[in-house]
């Protein structure tokens, strides 16, 4: 629609070059018959004479001129045409002494543009510093000391807010302005660059001390204690301003209300090269918001510079045992360690510190250490993503600390937990014991905020890291707020949807848990009682059995994997190793192979489902996930051909098909076959590999198969009505298709390992892998066509070798059947937790903005000695404050409303 129209559009801006309809007209304002002058920034396109335009710029002496010169417009200035700058006559009293033009050459730095102008100050006996009357006109003066340039209070809060959202540098906002006045170079402006970096700085700085109260208190500004300018959670624990006042004698099933949750991570992104140096360029605020006090942390960390970082006895964390040997060649810091609220994804008081060589344990505890003594809560549940290592000798390490940051942990209940999407890297006791989904009084928290945060700071990394140390503090102090106060805006809706989401999952964990609960009672109602009986066992008491841990050993593809690995160990050490490539040995090639094969199998499936009408948001995943398959297969292929150059030969054969990524051979040992010579090596790596995956298909249909006879028992007995047997049958729809998905990789494995048998000289194996047929797929009650109870048998997957011997526990209870059952009850109460904890910090919420307007207000209502127009400033920003907490508390209150109604008078919680 536009395109046809863009005629129009070009040419009503190049009409706008020249003076229109106007070029008759006289000066609107004395009727000058040839004005030359208009505004840029004033609305409109009307000329003026040039004693209009100062006259109508007195109170607008920044906005740009444009001068008709008879051809065209060229730039003009309001100095130029003698317009002058009075400071400080605007409180109306009458100058005893003329004004006296004090600077021609003064430069205002505004949203316009870079300025010169002629600047007068007032000198009569009634004038105020020359910097008073400069900031008393919103002019925010470069230094204290005969100031000659200012930027305005709209600039500054401009650039602040741009900063805070788009992360734009000084730098580029700044020469952005320099452009707008002059964009071609002809007619340079003075450089005030390094000018505005100060104001800029200042204004942060003024900004947090202003919204943190500190002009209000009596004792003033340098009585400010460390952390007290932070922006604090509102949702989080906080004694004396947001919890009941016996919230200590609460009863035990409740007290986990009242715990704190904190995360701690590091941030590599966040570097700073060797700029200057804290002598040079210290903090204007040393450890009053986010960063730690710097001078003490240092002389902290020097005094135990000796100390070595203990090694990793789980995964081989990178954080951990790389601590001592990270480079940090020409960076005073290498990253940021933080602790911030777990829950609600905010930076805690003086809880940032620099990172000198890696996440070494002796900052993190120190930063840990410092965040807590703003806190007197009794449970602590700590996330890190190394919590398994770190945790070990801390309260040892603790004792090195000064007695101010020690924490008196013996009467505090202190459980650590890895984050839900770290926890897969850890050894398997890791993964059940520092488990947030398996531990009670956590409800859904997944300890995994600090890394949400780091996708807001990181784009001020490039900026930042060229920063004076100080500079550097001061900035990400004000980002670390502007980010908490961001949350604290948004808790109405966070809170909300994160309620709304819990509801319909509470409901639908307990009736999954029920159902389940149902099917087993029949049969195992005994091995239920005893299972509930370990898990809260362990619960009460993390020293016994792990419930969620397997008891037995048994063939898995991990296993098996695991031994080729030290295979391959062996022969490296015995000089026998074939490795061709250095990061590929042949385990690991068919290995991987097996996994491309599986993503192929799942690939075709969903291709298959997804029918006619597809969205392109369906389309468009698929169509990545066959990208991403395509390039792995590519970078598989070039290494396979690196180990059997025949196979090269084998696909130019086939190079006219049309392949697709899922239909792609891979052309395995157990895909060549007879075909052509393939190493006895690759051949018996895969016999094993396929074994073990055959035995892991048949264990995953049979958990499938009970799952599906516990649902459809239940469904049978208990479920009316139309809603309750359509999620039903979703739930089975899910089912069937993990036991098709098991059954078909089942199959795929038992056709290699038929090619594979006589190759490497295998036998007796079809005794226990048998052919699966369709009627081979029921559970373990399930009744063929025409049988009766009496000559019913079961299928051979139930009785097959290994199918109990590595399923049932040593007192013959179902293993499989046991931890799922442990884990649909750990869902179930973990959501029932999470509507608990969120109608809590709800509560706490609203709590806390009437604890804060209530402190506001005793601000504005102190007595105070200043004149009164300081006094009416002071009283009218904490009355401002005051309002915005109860509008705040107003919002949250009517958004939470009906919902929390609803919990209040239901049987939820």
């Amino acid at each position: 629609m536009w395109l046809k129209d863009r005629t129009l559009f070009l040419q009503e801006m190049l009409r706008l070059e020249g003076r229109g309809d106007l070029s008759a007209e006289p000066c609107s304002g004395c009727g000058d018959p040839h004005p030359e002058y208009r505004c840029e920034d004033c609305f409109g396109t009307e000329l003026c004479c040039s004693s209009c335009t100062v006259m109508a710029h007195k109170d607008h002496p920044l906005h740009r001129l444009q001068k008709w010169n008879g051809e065209y417009f060229e730039f003009a200035s309001l100095k130029s045409l003698g317009l002058r700058i009075q400071l400080g006559h605007a409180l109306g009293h009458t100058c005893p002494k003329p004004r006296r033009a004090f600077n021609d050459d003064f430069v205002i730095i505004d949203s316009h543009g870079v300025h010169e102008v002629s600047l007068d100050f007032c000198d009569c006996a009634l004038a105020t510093t020359h910097v008073q009357q400069l900031l008393r006109m919103s002019l925010f003066p470069a230094t204290t000391a005969d100031p000659k340039t200012a930027a305005t209070f709209r600039l500054l809060e401009e650039f602040h807010l741009l900063s805070l959202e788009s992360k734009v540098s000084g730098y580029e906002f700044y020469y952005a302005l320099m452009r707008r006045s002059d964009n071609t170079g002809i007619n340079p402006i003075k450089d005030r660059y390094d000018s505005f970096l100060r104001m800029v700085r200042e204004w942060r700085h003024l900004k947090m001390l202003k919204r943190s109260g500190r002009a209000h208190d009596p004792n003033g500004i340098n009585a400010t204690a460390e952390g007290a300018c932070a922006v604090i959670c509102p949702a989080c624990p906080q004694p004396g301003k947001n919890l009941p006042s016996n919230w200590r004698e609460a009863p035990p099933d409740k007290s986990w209300l009242y715990g704190l949750f904190v995360a701690i991570d590091a941030n590599f992104r966040l570097k700073r090269k060797v700029v200057s140096k804290d002598s040079v360029d210290p903090s204007l605020s040393n450890g009053w918001g986010y960063f730690v006090e710097e001078s003490a942390y240092k002389a902290f960390l020097n005094d135990k510079s000796d100390v070595s970082q203990e090694k990793s006895t789980c995964s081989s964390h990178n954080a951990v045992n790389l601590a001592d040997t990270k480079s940090n060649r020409g960076l005073a810091a290498t990253g940021l360690g933080t602790i911030d609220c777990a829950r609600h994804n905010m930076k805690l008081p003086t809880a940032v510190g620099d990172l000198q060589k890696g996440e070494k344990y002796i900052n993190m505890d120190y930063l840990f250490f410092s965040a807590l003594r703003h806190t007197t809560v009794d449970i602590l549940n700590i996330s890190y993503d190394i919590a398994c290592q770190w945790k070990k000798n801390l309260w040892h390490r603790m004792t090195s600390f000064p007695p101010s940051m020690q924490l008196n942990h013996n009467n505090k209940k202190i459980t650590f937990f890895v984050p839900k999407f770290h926890l897969p890297a850890h050894i398997q006791q890791c993964q059940t014991r520092f488990s947030f989904n398996f531990t009670p009084g956590v409800g859904r928290t997944d300890g995994e905020a600090p890394e949400r945060g780091w996708a807001n700071i990181n784009p001020v990394a490039s900026s930042t890291k060229e920063m004076g140390p100080g500079a550097r503090r001061d900035t990400l102090d004000d980002f670390f707020g502007d980010w908490n106060w961001r949350k604290i805006t948004n808790l109405r809706h966070t809170m909300l949807r994160k309620m709304k989401d819990a509801l319909p999952e509470l409901s639908e964990h307990e009736a999954a848990l029920d159902d389940l609960e149902e099917g087993l009672k029949e049969e195992y109602s005994e091995a239920l009682s005893r299972w509930k009986e370990e898990v809260e066992a362990w619960e009460r008491d993390p020293s016994q059995p792990n419930p969620y841990e397997r008891s037995v050993e048994r063939i898995t593809l991990a296993s098996v994997r695991l031994e080729l690995a030290k295979e391959e160990a062996s022969e490296i050490e015995t000089d026998g190793s074939r490795a061709l490539h250095e990061d590929c040995s042949p385990s690991t090639l068919i290995s991987s192979g097996l996994e491309l094969e599986e993503q192929q199998r799942r690939l075709t499936v969903d291709k298959a489902a997804l029918g006619i009408h597809a969205t392109d948001t369906q389309v468009g995943r698929l169509l990545q996930r066959s990208n991403s398959l395509q390039r792995r297969i590519e970078s598989w292929v070039k290494v396979q051909e690196l180990y059997i150059p025949m196979v090269a030969a084998l696909r130019r054969d086939k190079s006219n098909d049309v392949i697709t990524p899922e239909s792609f051979q891979l052309l395995l040992p157990s895909q060549v076959g007879g075909i052509a010579t393939y190493d006895l090596k690759f051949q018996t790596i895969e016999w094993k590999l396929r074994y073990a995956q055959a035995h892991d298909a048949l264990r995953a249909l049979r958990s499938n198969l009970r799952a599906q006879t516990a649902v459809l028992k239940h469904k049978d007995r208990n479920l009316r009505g139309q809603g309750a047997n359509t999620r039903a049958r979703n739930t089975l729809k899910g089912i069937d298709g993990r036991i098709e998905a098991a059954s078909s990789r089942y199959q795929d494995a038992r056709k290699a390992l038929v090619v594979l048998a006589p190759l490497v000289k295998e036998t007796g194996w079809q005794s226990s892998l048998r052919p699966l047929n369709r009627e081979d797929i029921r559970g373990m009650s399930d009744l063929l066509w025409g049988q009766t109870e009496g000559r019913r048998k079961l299928s051979w997957i139930w009785n097959m070798r290994g199918a109990h011997g590595d399923e049932l526990g040593n007192d013959g209870s179902m293993e499989d059947m046991k931890i799922e059952w442990c884990k649909a009850r750990a869902r179930a109460m973990r959501w029932k937790e999470e509507v608990e904890l969120l109608r809590e910090e709800m509560r706490r919420i609203l709590q806390f903005f009437d604890w804060q307007a209530t402190s506001w207000d005793e601000r504005a209502n102190q007595s105070w000695s200043e004149g009164p127009a300081e006094r009416e400033g002071k009283i009218a920003y904490a009355q401002r404050q005051a309002a915005l907490r109860r509008a705040l508390s107003v919002a949250c209150r009517s958004s939470w409303e009906d919902t929390c109604a609803f919990i209040d008078h239901s049987t939820l919680i």
